[in-house]
């Protein structure tokens, strides 16, 4: 392979169009080579965008072309696992949307054939590098809040009404509902910040009435001497605050959610120099005291920017980095998943074992 990453993207939808292709097609050393959709619209959007870009109809075009190097996962989770296998065995690196697979055993087998094809393998946990993330893991490693004794996060939305028919993630699927999609996201920053907890107590059910899959969260990781709360709602139309961080010496609040998303939506291109950064309404709250001096503090967020994930996925597939979403952390997120849905139906604490 040369210095030119030529990648296939699988599926076009939401996290095709925001979340991938426009770093590819923006970082050096890759090339937004195909991609995959039937979608009229999806099409016309491509050529528009990515002129250069050939569009396939299936998954198989671009598993099967011998000229592709990586291949990134972006179609329904009930398939994740299907197309992440045969593009390793193809002998190609592979990404996967979030969640990594619907189980561990699947999990499990991906990692064992990644490093017998010797290919990079990985989950897109694309928030770790988002504005709030990076700005608590910075809070949390200075020593301000102390030893951390309660930590709240929430991801909530207001959508009371049904997505169009067919929308995948509302069905009664294998990964559907709103804790493999949003649960997800924040389990791995709970293991990114504090690492794997030693118990699970699960609270997952459907809120709307028409729901026909979960659609909120209460889930209580247990660490040996604080609990960290992950908590989600389709009916918030508040929603609580992004973190909430006590700890023996001071506490840090925030809400608002990282502007990347909805720039992206939005059609902006990633590459501007103040690509990220929040404005300062979004900011977050900091008390504490720091050697008798008793501080209350607004704490300018860190820029946000997916395109450290490309960077470091760009040279670790080129040999020159290591990998910073290892398949091992994303496997253990779905591990945690997993723990949480027996804890809701044993209506019981779980013990972590992996």
């Amino acid at each position: 392979m040369n210095n030119i990453i030529r990648t296939g993207i699988i599926g076009f939808g939401l996290s095709g169009r925001v979340f991938h292709a426009p770093f590819i097609d923006v970082v050096d050393g890759f090339e937004l080579t195909k991609i995959s959709t039937t979608n009229p619209q999806n099409i016309e959007m491509i050529r528009k965008r990515y002129p250069a870009t050939e569009i396939v109809a299936g998954a198989e075009e671009i598993i099967n072309d011998s000229q592709i190097d990586l291949v990134i996962v972006t179609s329904p989770n009930t398939v994740h696992f299907k197309w992440a296998k045969e593009a390793l065995l193809a002998g190609k690196h592979v990404v996967i949307e979030k969640p990594f697979t619907n189980t561990t055993q699947e999990a499990d087998e991906l990692i064992e054939l990644s490093k017998k094809q010797r290919r990079i393998l990985t989950a897109y946990h694309n928030r770790r590098f988002v504005s709030d993330t990076k700005t608590v893991k910075k809070i949390i490693s200075s020593g301000l809040l102390g030893d951390v004794v309660d930590y709240e996060t929430h991801f909530d939305r207001y959508r009371p009404e049904p997505r169009p028919e067919g929308y995948w993630r509302e069905r009664p699927l294998p990964g559907s509902g709103i804790f493999y999609d949003l649960g997800s996201h924040l389990i791995d920053q709970a293991l990114h910040f504090f690492g794997l907890p030693l118990a699970v107590t699960a609270h997952i059910a459907s809120q709307r009435p028409w729901a026909e899959a979960d659609d909120s969260f209460d889930v209580k990781l247990h660490y040996p001497s604080f609990t960290a709360t992950l908590k989600s709602s389709m009916l918030a139309k508040i929603p609580g605050p992004t973190f909430q961080i006590h700890g023996t010496k001071g506490s840090f609040v925030k809400y608002g959610l990282d502007v990347q998303e909805e720039n992206l939506n939005r059609g902006m291109i990633p590459d501007t120099p103040d690509w990220g950064k929040e404005p300062e309404k979004i900011w977050g709250k900091l008390v504490t005291e720091f050697q008798g001096v008793k501080m209350e503090s607004i704490v300018e967020s860190e820029n946000g920017d997916y395109r450290e994930y490309f960077y470091n996925l760009r040279d670790t597939i080129l040999g020159k980095a290591r990998l910073a979403v290892t398949p091992e952390e994303a496997r253990n997120v779905i591990r945690i998943i997993e723990l949480a849905f027996q804890s809701n139906l044993e209506k019981r604490t779980i013990d972590v074992v992996l």
